[in-house]
C-alpha cells in the first residue's frame, strides 16, 4: 500500500556511529541500552546480541569504572552492532574506552573539569573519528539553573545544552548529536522544538525514565510522535522499566506507524468482535512471537470478519479475512488459498516467511 508521508525532516549535519549513519537524510535510528552489569561480559554480550536480532542499530553501555572500560573492550570485540559508551565525569574512562574501540562517547563536557581534560578527550575523539553525545536531563540540571529558572523548564534544559555545546564549538568540534530529556511530555517537546533551529547537529530523542512497559510506551509514544511529526529526531530511545528487548519493538512500531521506518512485520488487525470467525487476539500474538526474527517490511492483515476485512486485506502484501465456512487469505490484492481455524497460525507464518525471501530475491537481483 503506498501511503503519502507529510512529515518533512528538519535538515541536519550527518555523523558516524560506527557503520550507521546519523543525521541528514539517513533513517532515524533506533537504539537501546543494556541494564546488565558491564563487567559481566557474558550476559552484557547476551542481551546486546538480543538486542541486535530484534534490529537495534545502536546499543548504548555504562561504563562508570575502569574495571568496566576494560569490560567493554572484550565485549566490542564480540558484538557488531555500534556501541556508545555512557561515561560520566571521569574523562580517563573516556580516553581507555575510545582506544577499545568505542563507537561514540556519551559524555558531557561540562562534567569532566578542567579544560585540558575536556581538550584530551575531544582531541582523541577528533583522531578516532568517534562522534560525542552530549545528554542533558532535567533530573541533573546545574544547581545554578535550578535557582535561576525554579524549576526544570524548557529554557533551563536549553542553556544548559549550549553550555555543553559552546564547550565543543570553541574546539571546533561539530561531529556530535544531543538530547534534551524529561520525564514530562510537555516539557521534552517545547525543549526539543526551542533548540532544533539552533544546531545544525543531529537531536536524540526520549522522554526519560517514561515508566514501565504499558505506560511508558503511551508517553513515549504521545512525546516522540509530536517531535516526529515536526521533523524533529535523527536517532530514538524508549526508556522503559522492561526489558531493552521491549524499547527496540515500541522504538520501531513508533516509526513505522509514521512511515518513516518499514522494518519489520507490520501487523493490521482488527480489535475482534462478536462477528470474529477465528480468534484474531490469539493469532496476531502467536504470529508476532513467531515472526520477530524478520526485519524486512512486510505488511500483513489479520482481520476477523467479511465487513472490513476484503479491504484491508486486499491492500497488504499478505491479508487474511475472516469467513465462514473457511477463511480466505489475499496475496498481493488476489483471493489465493481457504484456510481453516486450525491451520490458521502455520500456513500464515509459512507464507509469510515464502513471501519475505521472494522479496529478498527480488531485491538482490535488482
Amino acid at each position: 500500500m503506498q501511503v503519502h508521508n507529510p512529515i518533512k525532516r528538519r535538515q541536519s549535519r550527518k555523523i558516524m556511529v560506527g557503520n550507521v549513519a546519523v543525521g541528514g537524510d539517513a533513517p532515524i535510528a533506533v537504539q537501546s541500552m543494556t541494564n546488565t552489569e558491564t563487567t559481566d561480559i557474558a550476559a552484557t554480550v547476551e542481551q546486546i546480541r538480543r538486542l541486535e536480532n530484534v534490529g537495534a542499530d545502536i546499543v548504548r553501555v555504562s561504563v562508570p569504572s575502569m574495571d568496566a572500560a576494560e569490560a567493554f573492550g572484550q565485549i566490542r570485540q564480540q558484538v557488531k552492532v555500534p556501541l556508545v559508551a555512557d561515561i560520566h565525569f571521569d574523562y580517563k574512562i573516556a580516553l581507555r574506552v575510545a582506544d577499545l574501540g568505542v563507537d561514540c562517547l556519551r559524555i558531557n563536557p561540562g562534567n569532566i573539569g578542567r579544560e585540558d581534560r575536556v581538550r584530551a578527550v575531544v582531541e582523541k575523539a577528533r583522531d578516532k573519528n568517534i562522534p560525542i553525545r552530549i545528554g542533558v536531563n532535567a533530573g541533573s540540571l546545574e544547581k545554578d539553573l535550578q535557582k535561576k529558572y525554579g524549576e526544570p523548564t524548557a529554557d533551563a534544559l536549553v542553556e544548559s545544552a549550549f553550555r555543553h555545546v559552546d564547550i565543543l564549538y570553541k574546539m571546533d568540534f561539530h561531529d556530535f548529536k544531543l538530547s534534551l530529556k524529561a520525564s514530562d511530555v510537555f516539557l521534552t517537546v517545547d525543549a526539543y522544538r526551542k533548540i532544533a533551529s539552533q544546531i545544525e547537529q543531529p537531536l536524540h530523542l526520549g522522554i526519560t525514565e517514561a515508566g514501565g512497559l504499558r505506560s511508558g510506551t503511551v508517553k513515549s509514544s504521545v512525546g516522540l510522535g509530536l517531535l516526529l511529526m515536526d521533523g524533529i529526531g535523527d536517532t530514538i530511545r524508549i526508556s522503559l522499566a522492561a526489558d531493552p528487548v521491549e524499547e527496540i519493538k515500541v522504538g520501531f512500531d513508533i516509526l513505522k506507524s509514521l512511515h518513516l521506518r518499514t522494518k519489520g512485520i507490520n501487523i493490521i488487525a482488527c480489535p475482534s468482535c462478536s462477528r470474529q470467525n477465528f480468534d484474531v487476539i490469539q493469532t496476531v500474538n502467536a504470529l508476532e512471537a513467531r515472526l520477530e526474527d524478520i526485519n524486512d517490511p512486510l505488511d500483513v492483515a489479520i482481520i476477523g470478519c467479511y465487513v472490513n476485512g476484503p479491504g484491508e486485506a486486499k491492500v497488504a502484501h499478505i491479508g487474511l479475512t475472516g469467513s465462514s465456512p473457511s477463511n480466505m487469505v489475499f496475496v498481493d490484492g488476489k483471493p489465493t488459498i481457504k484456510l481453516q481455524n486450525e491451520e490458521l497460525v502455520d500456513s500464515l507464518e509459512k507464507m509469510i516467511r515464502e513471501k519475505v525471501a521472494q522479496q529478498a530475491s527480488i531485491i538482490g537481483k535488482g
